[in-house]
């Protein structure tokens, strides 16, 4: 994502912002009054003032004063430890991924209890089941899922209608359509491809899963060596050696290929979908008709939000769902602050950035789709504000909305979320990838050295 969060994979990579002591809307809160300390990753300044207001909306309600401290995730570590040691942990951690999660729980600095109390209040049945299901582990709930981005395949609609190409939501259709439509003038598809980029480990992820290859099984051994996960090196490395543009393909290359009208189909995040519509002054499209026509990508860009292998046995999503994580000594408050932003705040809080927050609370016991239907009448974009309902029609935006149900990762269900992190940070998929595009080796040996090293990190890990 280009704005901390916005390409697949980069969650957060500006430094440790200096905001700290934000207070309540009221100036003055009465001495025996709890003050909550909320960390938020959510830290463009921008979004870190819409995050205030709906904080002190909390504060007048209740009384209970909120001190906002925004925090890069990629500072969150060590931030966490100065914190630990000065004895100045958060009470609330928001807007945090997945992998962030499962460190605070295998630290020991989760309140589950407190998570499970406010999905309890809430409703179960009114979240994603999928999001409640990762951010779970062994029927303990471990936080509070609170928005997602998802990851999808974007295709050029109207290519593939002249060319009467099948709707690229599986292996085939889209080895298909890529071969059908690469030429010198534009690439099949554009992926990622850089060795050292969590883009890249994300958008292989997603077809792995596609076609059944997990990181590990049920057991918790490494699986990697399977066939499912050989079948999947070997269509994602020929398909973007064959069919794709050469060099490294990152966020920034993908993204730039699509608009140019270089290129066919892509996979990137839902914050695609303002820079595609023309909302973002340093994004924006520039494909030939672009120029008489801004909108034209956004109305003739299809979208699969799930893809299936042959060897899948059923279609997979990937997305990332961040959470509320209420902390060990948290305040009593804290249950009462997460729950107002998950039902008073939460129209406020997705509104922060729809494109890329997605709803896993759908609704109410009363109404079960209030925050699905509120989500497409927000306003996305960054320069120029506009209804996502009047960019892409009701079917493409129900299509979104129903993406987070659909949502595979590896290693979480099973149990193993610190061993999928590892596995990620340690780049094992993507600079396996980029050898098979730049050194032709196989699929076999590609799969088997992904074993190896997955093994040997899980060893490392005490697992």
């Amino acid at each position: 994502m280009q704005n901390q969060r916005r390409a697949v994979g980069s969650l957060v990579a500006a430094a440790l912002l200096a905001v700290t002591a934000c207070s309540g809307g009221n100036d003055e809160v009465s001495p025996d009054s709890d003050v909550l300390t909320v960390w938020t990753t959510e830290d463009i300044a921008s979004r870190v003032a819409t995050q205030q207001a709906i904080m002190d909306r909390f504060t007048e309600s209740t009384g209970t004063e909120v001190e906002l401290v925004a925090i890069a995730e990629d500072q969150l570590t060590s931030v966490l430890s100065s914190s630990a040691a000065a004895g100045e942990l958060p009470d609330v951690i928001g807007a945090l991924s997945l992998n962030g999660m499962n460190q605070l729980y295998t630290d020991g600095l989760l309140n589950t209890d407190a998570a499970a109390a406010v999905v309890e209040e809430l409703g179960a049945d009114t979240f994603s089941s999928r999001s409640l299901e990762l951010t779970s582990s062994e029927g303990e709930q471990l936080s509070v899922p609170s928005d997602a981005y998802a990851q999808f395949l974007f295709y050029r609609q109207d290519l593939f209608d002249q060319a009467g190409l099948e709707v690229p939501d599986t292996y085939e259709a889209i080895e298909a359509a890529a071969q059908e439509l690469n030429s010198d003038e534009m690439a099949g598809i554009v992926a990622a491809t850089a060795p050292a980029d969590s883009f890249t480990q994300q958008t292989f992820e997603q077809f792995a899963l596609a076609n059944g290859c997990e990181l590990v099984g049920e057991g918790g051994d490494v699986t990697l060596g399977s066939d499912q996960c050989q079948g999947a090196f070997d269509f994602y490395g020929n398909l973007l050696r064959d069919y794709s543009v050469p060099g490294n393909q990152d966020a920034d290359t993908t993204r730039a290929s699509y608009f140019a009208g270089d290129a066919a189909m892509t996979v990137w995040s839902s914050f695609l979908l303002d820079e595609l519509a023309g909302l973002r002054s340093d994004a924006l499209p520039t494909c030939p008709e672009c120029t008489d026509d801004p909108g034209f990508l956004a109305a003739n860009t299809g979208i699969v939000s799930a893809i299936q292998g042959p060897d899948g046995d059923e279609p997979a999503g990937y997305g990332e769902v961040v959470s509320w994580n209420i902390l060990s000594d948290s305040s009593p408050a804290a249950e009462d602050f997460v729950a107002f932003m998950m039902g008073d705040g939460y129209q406020d809080w997705l509104a922060v950035a729809p494109e890329g927050k997605l709803p896993v609370r759908l609704g109410t016991a009363e109404n079960p789709t209030e925050y699905s239907d509120a989500w497409q009448t927000l306003e996305a974009g960054v320069d120029t504000k506009a209804l996502l309902s009047s960019v892409y029609p009701a079917e493409t935006l129900e299509e979104i909305t129903r993406s987070t149900d659909q949502f595979k990762r590896w290693g979480i269900p099973q149990g193993q979320g610190a061993l999928a992190a590892a596995i990620g940070g340690q780049f094992i998929a993507p600079q396996i990838i980029a050898s098979m595009i730049s050194s032709g080796i196989s699929a076999e040996d590609a799969a088997a050295q992904a074993q190896e090293e997955a093994e040997t990190l899980k060893d490392d890990l005490g697992q």
